[in-house]
């Protein structure tokens, strides 16, 4: 049965040389582990991986942090606002294997709100590249924290690690919870706000 190709969008030329150049790094490796590379169904896998990582790593490409966009806080809302089970996707920087899992974001307001929608590409912007999920945690919680302002940020981030399930200890379904605390989360009374919106079903 013939392969079926899928349809994606046109890549520019930059980018299909930097796919060429990448398939070939991995055509090198899939030969060197003994791989017959005539197989059909592996035919292909260096430009697939290739395609893999570029999308995997754009946050990489992007060269900046994302612009986003934020509001006067003309409501004068001062409580929390919490965004909960964002879903994220990752390399580990150490195996280049996945960790994937929810992030739980919440801000207080000052003088800035944020689109609710905008917690959702700031993680993505970090997630995509080789990561560490104590650096992303802190990164998503400082990005917040400098266009804002707010009075305070928390980001706690519950991840499985491919490098821990198949690899190693293989402990299969072994969670790494992390968190960042930034200005009044850093009361207890608060923290425990954040935790209470999080238990709600």
């Amino acid at each position: 049965m013939a392969e079926t190709e899928i349809q994606t969008p046109a890549a520019s030329d930059a980018d299909e040389e930097r796919v060429g150049r990448i398939a070939g790094h991995v055509r090198a490796i899939l030969a060197e582990l003994g791989l017959d590379l005539a197989d059909p169904n592996l035919r292909a896998t260096d430009r697939r991986v290739a395609r893999l990582y570029l999308e995997m790593f754009h946050g990489l490409r992007e060269g900046a942090e994302p612009a986003v966009t934020t509001f006067p806080n003309d409501e004068h809302y001062s409580a929390m606002v919490m965004e909960r089970r964002i879903p994220f996707y990752s390399l580990c920087a150490h195996h280049l294997v996945p960790f994937y899992g929810h992030a739980h974001v919440a801000y207080i307001p000052r003088d800035r709100i944020i689109g609710l929608s905008k917690f959702a590409r700031i993680l993505e912007f970090y997630a995509k590249r080789p990561q560490l999920q104590e650096r992303l945690t802190e990164q998503v919680a400082d990005y917040l924290h400098g266009a804002l302002a707010p009075l305070g940020v928390m980001v706690v981030i519950e991840a499985r690690h491919l490098c821990v399930e198949m690899r190693g200890v293989k402990k299969p379904g072994a969670a790494t919870v992390t968190s960042a605390i930034r200005g009044a989360f850093h009361q207890k009374q608060v923290r425990e706000e954040f935790l209470d919106l999080l238990r709600l079903d």
